[in-house]
């Protein structure tokens, strides 16, 4: 997809070699195959592992073209297999070592699919590479996994004879130590069961610590094992997650209250970020248990037999929030809630509408009614999948992935056990405090998940996920820092990859982007296993001066963006027009996109930017930067400030429902936007439910969309939204 005038945000990725390889330039090929990535640091070349090890395979063609043929080094020898499909090669490299990369040399006779299988154990085998669309000559393939056996599985021939390789070459880790999976979880994880001595003392110990840390360095995750837990009252603060450890919610119960208020801000709950609850049922003392925050901070897989109420005491104000897949059996008090995004729920009603809450697949959430009552509501997600959470199965711990829902409705689990996969933990490598960027790597090259501790992390290379199916999650707000300008995640354009539960931060030095779902030439189809990014938050100063170009690029078609706040900082420390420096939130080149929960603020261009075809959001919630000093400052060309969120004229199809951009331009009152949101007037783009609102008269939108919907400024100082019913 066009870039629309802005730089290359990705590397190209390496050509991919063609047939008509010869022996004579094989050394110089397979060395310049293995340089380093552009833009990646130096590492050491891998080795090439199979060159001379044990080979075996299904069939061989005639005495000539022995399995050894293939791994011998020399490309006037093959193997070759009897001509019929399901043939394999598979060589045995003598120990279980770390693979990085798959080189078929094919003779005129390859493979159109198969696949590459390895194994620890010759027995059981599975799958790290998979096509149905072979192209012969040589292929180079990013394997990444732990193995002493590695198989090529033909599956289907593309010519009348069998599979025939000049070479079948596995390189990785020349027998180097291998990391460990699984593991203790580090002393940040409290792990409590109904016997542990004073729990409501740890949760109150904690509680002290990161009730105004808003932007300190303290992580906390409190999991609960399954059981009942009486008489407490789980206060939850800054960088703290509280979690039950069945798989079901229904499989831990608190009798008492899980709370967030805003006492430590004189009752206004609107800077309450950066925390979580999941899977637990809570049973209130009163009635109603109160979760009274603002962005990045999650309600996931919960059961509050009673209300809930989303306001802090007294009823000051609250900045918006997320709920998925979670029941609350009596009504939600939104009361001062400014905006709201509920997902795949069941509710027992909702009281009031400030500026923008919207429901998806929420039974017993109030109908549309936009806008007055402000009411968006979808009666399914069209494409939904949970988030993945650690849980105990007996006394392993286990991370369970749930399966992807089209058209969902009401909660995952409400039918008892949910559906989904069970990744043991020894498939994951528990990344702690201390770990550098090069370990996290090489666990992942290894073909182990990555299971972040509390903490800070500070990398000093891009962490680079590439083998599908990946999990990547973090517990209590885990938080990685790029150093020197590097990007700090980077994932390739395959399967089902899930990031999860943790906080990028921009550090010092200019990073071109912080976090890269698929390279800029992206174009597999991922639609029946999409990667998830889920209550993954970014922020750009506030904790110290941070710096980056872009924050957010969606390369990768299909990709569910569900729930994330994208934030440049407008309080805290290390902020100001300059000093925080960041033109651009996220930006969407993938087609087929659909984000739920999307909250961008504060940047100095625009929010988010559209390229991709048939991109969806369902809720948006964004501030304008606060602190541009004059109206030159955000002048772009001819329009009047950068819209909150753009789809570029490029596009012909997408579509978004309940949206909402307010400005507080309190260091120049006078700056004007064009307007909040900006398209293409086309049949195929489509807009339900938009506002923008003028916090108090600092700053005012001339329209809503393009030229359409009313100024802000007739309301001078009063804080009234202008809505857009739909577009065009």
């Amino acid at each position: 997809m066009p870039l629309s005038n802005s730089p290359s945000l990705a590397p190209p990725a390496p050509g991919r070699l063609r047939r008509g390889v010869t022996g004579a330039v094989i050394t110089a090929l397979a060395a310049s195959l293995l340089a380093v990535v552009p833009g990646t640091a130096a590492q050491a070349a891998p080795a090439l592992l199979s060159q001379g090890k044990p080979v075996t395979a299904s069939s061989q063609e005639h005495y000539g073209t022995p399995a050894a043929g293939a791994v011998d080094g020399d490309l006037g020898t093959r193997w070759s297999s009897a001509a019929s499909d399901a043939q394999w090669l598979q060589v045995d490299l003598g120990a279980p070592v770390g693979i990085g990369q798959v080189v078929l040399r094919w003779e005129a006779a390859y493979a159109k699919a198969y696949r590459i299988q390895l194994s620890t154990d010759g027995v059981n085998w599975s799958t790290a590479y998979s096509t149905a669309d072979g192209a012969g000559g040589t292929e180079t393939l990013p394997v990444s996994g732990t193995a002493r056996y590695v198989r090529m599985q033909g599956v289907t021939r593309a010519t009348g004879y069998g599979y025939s390789l000049w070479e079948f070459q596995v390189y990785g880790t020349d027998g180097g130590p291998v990391l460990p999976g699984g593991g203790d979880l580090g002393p940040n994880v409290h792990v409590i069961d109904p016997s542990t001595p004073d729990i409501q003392g740890k949760l109150d110990r904690v509680f002290r610590e990161q009730e105004s840390a808003q932007f300190g360095s303290g992580r906390h995750a409190f999991l609960f094992k399954p059981g009942t837990y009486d008489n407490l009252n789980a206060q939850i603060g800054f960088y703290t997650q509280i979690a039950g450890l069945g798989l079901r919610p229904g499989d831990t119960t608190i009798n008492g209250d899980v709370t967030v208020d805003a006492g430590w801000f004189n009752g206004n709950a609107t800077q309450n970020f950066w925390r979580g609850a999941e899977g637990l049922t809570v049973n209130p003392v009163n009635g109603t248990n109160r979760w009274a925050v603002s962005q990045a901070s999650s309600f996931r897989r919960m059961h509050v037999k009673g209300g809930l109420n989303l306001a802090p005491n007294g009823y000051g104000w609250a900045s918006g929030g997320y709920i998925a897949d979670s029941r609350i059996d009596g009504q939600v008090g939104n009361y001062s809630q400014q905006q709201w995004y509920t997902r795949d729920s069941s509710i027992g009603g909702w009281s009031n509408s400030v500026w923008n809450q919207t429901f998806s697949g929420v039974q017993g959430a109030p109908a549309t009614s936009f806008p007055e009552p402000r009411y968006t509501t979808l009666d399914t997600t069209p494409v939904s999948r949970e988030k993945p959470y650690l849980y105990l199965d007996g006394d392993t711990y286990k991370v369970f992935a749930p399966a992807k829902r089209v058209n969902a409705r009401g909660t995952s689990w409400a039918g008892g056990t949910p559906q989904g996969e069970s990744v043991p933990l020894d498939r994951f490598y528990v990344v702690k405090p201390g770990a550098t960027a090069a370990t996290i790597n090489q666990a992942l090259a290894q073909g182990l998940n990555l299971l972040f501790t509390p903490g800070v992390y500070h990398v000093d290379r891009t962490i680079e996920v590439n083998r599908a199916n990946t999990i990547v999650l973090g517990l209590g707000l885990a938080t990685v820092i790029p150093d020197n300008g590097v990007t700090a995640m980077r994932v390739a354009d395959v399967d089902g990859v899930r990031l999860a539960g943790f906080l990028i931060d921009a550090g010092p030095v200019n990073s071109r982007t912080l976090l890269e779902i698929g390279p800029q030439d992206a174009g597999a189809d991922h639609a029946a296993n999409p990667t998830t990014v889920q209550d993954v938050y970014i922020r750009i100063g506030g904790a110290g001066a941070g710096k980056a170009t872009t924050s957010m690029v969606v390369n990768s078609d299909d990709t569910l963006i569900d729930h994330t706040w994208v934030w440049r900082a407008d309080h805290g420390e290390g902020w100001g027009w300059e000093t925080n420096r960041a033109d651009y939130g996220v930006r969407v080149n993938g087609d087929d996109v659909l984000a739920t929960g999307l909250f961008v603020e504060h940047f100095n261009k625009y929010d988010v930017e559209w390229y991709g075809e048939r991109g969806r959001t369902v809720f948006y919630q964004n501030e304008k930067a606060y602190d541009a000093p004059d109206q030159a400052a955000i002048q772009n060309g001819a329009t009047k400030g950068y819209a909150a969120y753009r789809v570029d004229d490029s596009v012909d199809t997408h579509e978004a429902w309940g949206l909402g951009s307010y400005c507080n331009y309190n260091v120049n009152p006078a700056i004007v936007q064009d307007h909040g949101f900006k398209a293409p007037v086309k049949p195929g783009v489509r807009f339900h439910s938009l506002l923008v609102v003028s916090l108090g008269g600092m700053g005012h939108y001339n329209h809503v969309i393009n030229d359409t919907g009313a100024s802000t400024a007739p309301a001078g100082t009063s804080t009234v939204p202008s809505t857009v019913v739909s577009f065009p």
